[in-house]
């Protein structure tokens, strides 16, 4: 598949492609940056037909990653900040009349990750997240997920989105 619509994460190894999105964006955070430091935002947005996508990725498997063997995505501070990274965005889908049902993708590797720890993981984020609150038939949120990269690419929707190593800095050089 040739990559055509490319949205890097923040460390540019890794690249989602959003050819066949309808809408695909990845610029959240400078966007944000211009008002100030103050909102989080998820690291990719998409788009189709039926729902928009909103992507969060975090990868400690990277060359390069700090202190991989620390990183604890379960715990509570760090499960409240991917919770405010969905509500941040919330504000920049409002500004660009995006008000489909919202699907919220965490996309997560780590070293000690697994199928039961993103599940564990994604149970806690549910907790932060506003299911309750609906406008009619369209609800604030319709559904949360921690995948793997595999798992992501394998997906009978998100495989039309593949994540895929792009090259570290060096390799790139």
């Amino acid at each position: 598949m040739r990559l055509v619509n490319l949205l890097y994460e923040e460390n540019r190894q890794y690249a989602l492609d959003g050819t066949l999105a309808s809408w695909a964006f990845a610029g959240l955070h400078e966007a944000y940056q211009t008002v100030g430091n103050f909102l989080n935002d998820v690291d990719f947005v998409l788009e189709d037909e039926k729902y928009i996508y909103m992507v969060e990725y975090k990868n400690a498997n990277i060359p390069g990653a700090s202190a991989p063997e620390v990183f604890r995505p379960g715990e509570e501070k760090k499960i409240r900040n991917v919770a405010r990274k969905f509500y941040d965005s919330l504000h920049y889908l409002n500004l660009m009349k995006k008000d489909k049902p919202k699907k919220y993708i965490y996309i997560l590797e780590y070293p000690l990750g697994d199928r039961v720890a993103r599940g564990f993981v994604r149970n806690k984020l549910r907790k932060h997240l506003p299911f309750g609150l609906r406008n009619g038939k369209i609800g604030l949120i319709e559904s949360v997920e921690v995948l793997s990269i595999a798992e992501w690419n394998e997906h009978e929707v998100y495989w039309r989105y593949p994540l895929k190593y792009v090259g570290s800095r060096e390799e790139r050089i």
